[in-house]
Formats: structure tokens, C-alpha cells, sequence
């Protein structure tokens, strides 16, 4: 059996300004989530972005290549709904970061993880007053309550639209402190990849590049950058 599609079936896709922010339009018909919620989006910028996907779809449409659709749709049927039980299991995250799990040797890459991943804890000490505890090896360590806390509360400021990208920034990176440092513009997106990946680029160094693991990693690249671009449209 083909696989089902839905075709295009709207000539003009405009962006209109509402109460509470921006819809888009197919053809005067409002956009709405699969749960049929009706998509209003926070900014202008990010609803032209949501129709200039809409209007790039050709005779069927492909949600793949509609990033700021899926993430909007995210914000609103599943962010919305059960925002608490979203926050909570993002700040899980904040308990064992990435940057706090240091590999017992080689001794070089120790040394570069040190290196590169204390300065960033440095930071979240002193913007947030976290500070964090680091370990050699991968059995868990316990952070302070207070240092979560001073992490987590961040996202008390975020809207629905910006928790979905800071979301992704956080479980893609497996580290909260990177994704912080990223959403408050401390460190670029590209920055915050690059040391979320120092281990696995540091192997690949070593011992050569895997080349299916290298497009699968690719990818997720792409869904970190475009995570971090959906929060800044999602503010502008």
C-alpha cells in the first residue's frame, strides 16, 4: 500500500496578526496543530518562517521539511498541556550534565575536556550561583539542590515556543549548562555542538571517522541548530 500524503491544496499562504500574536493562512483558512489546535504564534518572525515553509511544500506535503511547523505544533499540543511535567523532565537533565563527567583517561583527553568544559562551569557559577560538581568516570554524583534549582529556574521566563527549542538544545547536548550558555547568547550554537561532541570527536581523531555515524551525528547537528534558531524567532 502507498504511503498516504496529504496533498497541497491552497494557492496563498499570508500571516495575519491576532490577540495573542500571529496565524497563518491557507488560502484564509487558519493553520492548525494535528490536535486541531489553532497555530498562533508569539512573533512575526517566526510565523513568516512557519509560512514559507507551507508555501515551499510542492503537490504533497512533507512535514520533514517543515522544522518551525513541527515545533510550533510541539509548543502547543505538547508543551501547553503539561508544561510542568515538560519542565520537570528537562531539568533532570541538570542533575547529570554532560560537562560534569570527565573520562578517567587518556590523559590528553582529559586534559582537553578540563580545558574546554571548566570554563563553561565557571560561568554557570557565576551567572547563576550553580556550582556544579565534577567526577572522573560515569557513576553518578550528586548535585546540590540549590545549584539545580538556580539552573532549572531559568525556564520559568521561557514561553511555550522557547521551552520546545531549549527542549532540544538540552536533550541533544545531554547538557544543560551548554544549552543555557547558548540560550543566553554566552556561546554560539556551533560552540555549544562542538562541546557537546568533544568526546566523540576526540575518538574520531584518534582512531578515524565512522562514516554512518558521522551523518547520523550530522543530522543531529542540524536539529540542534535549528532548535536554537526556533528560540530566537520565537523571541524576536
Amino acid at each position: 500500500m502507498a504511503e498516504w500524503a496529504a496533498k497541497r491544496f491552497w494557492q496563498n499562504v499570508t500571516c495575519t496578526p491576532e490577540a495573542d500574536g500571529f496565524a497563518i493562512h491557507l488560502d484564509g483558512r487558519p493553520v492548525r496543530t494535528p490536535a486541531k489546535t489553532l497555530v498562533i504564534v508569539p512573533t512575526q518572525a517566526l510565523a513568516q518562517a512557519i509560512a514559507q515553509e507551507w508555501e515551499a511544500q510542492d503537490t504533497k506535503v512533507n512535514p520533514l521539511t517543515m522544522p518551525h511547523t513541527r515545533s510550533a505544533n510541539a509548543a502547543l499540543d505538547k508543551v501547553a498541556p503539561q508544561r510542568d511535567v515538560v519542565q520537570a523532565m528537562i531539568a533532570d537533565y541538570a542533575g547529570t550534565d554532560l560537562l560534569c563527567y570527565r573520562a578517567p583517561g587518556p590523559e590528553r583527553l582529559t586534559a582537553e575536556q578540563n580545558d574546554r568544559w571548566n570554563p563553561i562551569l565557571a560561568w554557570a557559577k557565576d551567572r547563576f550561583g550553580a556550582a556544579l560538581e565534577t567526577t572522573s568516570g560515569v557513576m553518578p554524583i550528586a548535585q546540590s539542590t540549590a545549584a539545580q534549582a538556580a539552573l532549572t529556574g531559568e525556564m520559568a521566563a521561557m514561553s511555550d515556543f522557547e521551552l520546545v527549542g531549549f527542549h532540544d538544545l538540552v536533550s541533544l547536548s545531554g547538557s544543560f549548562v551548554l544549552a543555557l550558555a547558548v540560550a543566553k547568547g554566552h556561546i554560539t550554537p556551533d560552540e555549544g555542538w562542538a562541546l557537546s561532541r568533544l568526546d566523540e570527536n576526540w575518538q574520531a581523531a584518534q582512531w578515524g571517522e565512522d562514516e554512518d555515524a558521522a551523518q547520523k551525528a550530522e543530522v543531529k547537528r542540524g536539529e540542534y541548530l535549528h532548535a536554537n534558531n526556533f528560540m530566537v524567532l520565537a523571541n524576536r
